[in-house]
């Protein structure tokens, strides 16, 4: 069997464990395989092949994997769950003030309670959510 055969078993030899168990390095062996295969085909000798597998592993294991941490860590840029209501602008419907209230808030209502419990807000007024804690908006 040609050795660009396999070269290329290799490769899905290595792509099971990546599907498997989602290890992206699999994936860059995987395709240091297949440019090893591609050597292999040009009619190089085992030395190149081999030299070819490391370099191109090795290279996307050294500027894959630290771009690929480096988004794994940001935060997402659309807030979503109660952190998407922190800001939003909400009506009052029964008075809020520092024990309690009611609002409607993206279409919802919500037990509201003020920031400062000296301020009160009247039916009708628009509030700032300044914060959600457990199922009670926090407004001002």
């Amino acid at each position: 069997m040609d050795p660009w055969v396999w070269w290329l078993i290799a490769a899905v030899g290595l792509g099971i464990p990546l599907v498997l168990t989602a290890t992206p390095e699999f994936g860059m062996f995987a395709v240091g395989a297949v440019a090893a295969a591609a050597t292999a085909a040009l009619g190089a000798g085992t030395v190149p092949q081999v030299l070819v597998f490391a370099a191109v592993s090795v290279a996307l294991i050294a500027v894959v994997r630290p771009i690929a941490a480096r988004h794994r860590n940001q935060r997402p840029q659309m807030p979503s769950g109660v952190e998407a209501l922190k800001g939003r602008q909400a009506v009052v419907l029964e008075r809020v003030d520092g024990s309690g209230g009611r609002i409607k808030l993206a279409g919802e209502v919500w037990s509201a309670r003020t920031l400062d419990s000296d301020q009160v807000c009247e039916v009708g007024q628009q509030v700032d959510v300044v914060d959600i804690d457990g199922a009670t908006a926090v407004v001002m």
